[in-house]
């Protein structure tokens, strides 16, 4: 003796099964939507391939000036990504005038990205965090950084 509504009773639990797998598949392919201190819109995923360097900074924190010049230098690098937070959630204008002021050349971001990414606000400053090409989160360093330490870092 057959069953149709078995089969079709397996039919929907099949499709439910699919649809539950493609609706995780989805909501882990979500963009990170990045904007800069200018206003254009950037996505996380134009980095993949290259290192990216998450730098918090501020104004009154010395060792942040003291790196300037080392993260400036890196950002040049065609592997290399540096983009820089204002620790006092400075925005705008006023973000990219300060920026200008204290000799920054790499990106300036109008916001945290930290959120986004499931990263924690760091805890002192300078703080660093570090990208491999793949997009994973590899260490988060702390004080003002070198060309040097970060180049025998990511193994250049």
């Amino acid at each position: 003796m057959q069953y149709p509504q078995a089969g079709l009773f397996c039919s929907r639990k099949r499709s439910l099964l699919l649809l539950i797998l493609l609706i995780v598949f989805i909501s882990g392919c979500e963009k990170v939507e990045l904007e800069r201190a200018d206003g254009t819109p950037s996505n996380w995923d134009k980095y993949r391939g290259q290192w990216v360097l998450v730098n918090y900074w501020a104004e009154w924190c010395k060792p942040c000036l003291e790196e300037i010049p080392e993260l400036n230098e890196l950002d040049k690098a065609p592997d290399i990504a540096v983009l820089g937070v204002n620790f006092d959630g400075v925005s705008g204008a006023p973000l990219l005038e300060l920026g200008e002021r204290m000799g920054i050349e790499f990106t300036l971001l109008a916001a945290d990205p930290g959120p986004d990414l499931g990263w924690q606000v760091p805890m002192a400053l300078p703080a660093t965090f570090v990208v491999d090409p793949d997009g994973a989160l590899i260490e988060a360093r702390f004080g003002p950084q070198t060309e040097e330490d970060i180049r025998a870092m990511i193994g250049e």
